[in-house]
Parts: structure tokens; sequence; C-alpha cells
């Protein structure tokens, strides 16, 4: 089980590799879709990726819950307990 550093990092390093941002840009107050500037389609992606990373299921009608990189940190650690 990850601590919430962890999930960021992991999660930054999940957003770094599916749309070129800086893993120092996905902070946890930083939006997805408004800061981050990620579609839906990317969004899919790095959630299926994150599923897989930290061993994790999110529901698809989770995701749109999801609007903060804080909100995905959360629910996944809740997710490991």
């Amino acid at each position: 089980m990850a601590d919430k550093n962890e999930i960021l990092a992991g999660l930054a390093e999940i957003v770094a590799e599916e749309t070129g941002l800086d893993t120092a840009e996905v902070e946890l107050e930083k939006s997805f879709t408004d800061d981050l500037d990620i579609d839906s389609l990317s969004m899919m992606t790095i959630v299926t990726l994150a599923e897989e990373k930290f061993e994790v299921r999110i529901p698809d009608e989770k995701v749109k819950d999801l609007t903060t990189v804080g909100d995905a940190v959360d629910f996944i650690a809740a997710a490991q307990g």
C-alpha cells in the first residue's frame, strides 16, 4: 500500500507519460481539465494506467468525480485501504 506522496509521484509519472507535462506540474490542487488540459480520452488512459500501477479499481461513474489530482490521490489511497 502506497502513501499519498507515493501515489502522487506515481500519478505524476503516468500523467507525464500520457501528456508530456513535467511531473512537477502535477500537484494536488491542480484540476485535470482546467489546469493540466487533460481531455476525456487521455483521462481514461490515465485512469487505466493508475488502476494497473496501484492495483485498484476506479469505476467509470467515479471518474467524473476525480476533478483534481488530489481527488484521484485520495480515491486511490482509500481504495487501497
